[in-house]
């Protein structure tokens, strides 16, 4: 479900491999990202890391299904599901080596996150993007650190309640993206901005993105825990298991009008 590969440049290439799934994070995804992270984290031969997608979506967030599961579960279950999505998207923001977004497709959700993490996005001008959550009785909990740090305030109040849709280029306006192209040109820009990485010192580069992180919002341990909390008290309501449920069911929610 993840694939990694790494060229003789060290350009490391991280596709998320689910696509008849639209590459919704299950536990095996999570899991599987957190793995591939820490393996690069200590790879000194890798200096660059492109995350993509494979097939028509980059990320559709989190697989409902897995979710129906961790709401049906005890509170340990419960926890131990939410850390493992918080933890997965803390080490991929704190990866040494810059890592640069190839957007290919429609992200939403958990997606957006994820696309936040990265120091660069390069994204199709066809894809749509969402935080779809409150749409579906659920929170944008544990990715709502990230999406602060990149979006500010005032950009995700925009957009993180009501679930609405927006292209590549209100994307690139709120902050999400770095910058929108063709989708025949999309290789050529993440190249172009891979490029630029290979002729600096990797030590220099891995202590200025830490210094960077260091001087921006804090998301410490006090930070993750508030929002692996706020994921399971959504969890844990009527709101969640009735957006679940009419998601599965193809009915409109109960507040839907």
């Amino acid at each position: 479900m993840i694939n990694l590969t790494v060229d003789g440049r060290g350009v490391a290439t991280v596709t998320l491999d689910r696509p008849e799934k639209h590459n919704a994070l299950s536990q095996a995804m999570i899991d599987g990202l957190q793995q591939t992270a820490a393996e690069i984290a200590a790879r000194p031969d890798i200096r660059v890391v492109v995350l993509t997608g494979e097939g028509a979506s980059f990320c559709a967030g989190g697989d409902l299904a897995w979710m129906q599961e961790q709401m049906s579960g005890d509170d340990a279950m419960k926890r131990a599901a939410a850390l493992s999505l918080a933890d997965m998207l803390g080490a991929l923001n704190s990866l040494p080596q810059p890592l640069i977004g190839r957007v290919q497709g429609n992200t939403f959700g958990g997606g957006v996150g994820v696309a936040c993490v990265c120091d660069v996005v390069i994204a199709a001008d066809h894809a749509k993007f969402g935080l779809t959550e409150t749409k579906l009785g659920l929170v944008p909990a544990t990715i709502g650190p990230y999406v602060l740090a990149r979006m500010g305030e005032a950009h995700a109040r925009r957009v993180m309640m009501s679930s609405r849709i927006f292209g590549a280029d209100e994307a690139v306006t709120l902050g999400i993206v770095s910058r929108a192209v063709p989708a025949q040109d999309l290789d050529t820009a993440v190249a172009a901005e891979v490029a630029p990485y290979l002729q600096c010192a990797p030590g220099a580069v891995a202590a200025t993105k830490a210094y960077v992180r260091s001087l921006g919002p804090v998301i410490d341990e006090s930070t993750i825990e508030r929002s692996v909390q706020a994921l399971i008290t959504q969890w844990q309501g009527n709101e969640a298991k009735e957006g679940i449920s009419a998601f599965f069911t193809n009915r409109k929610p109960l507040w839907a009008r």
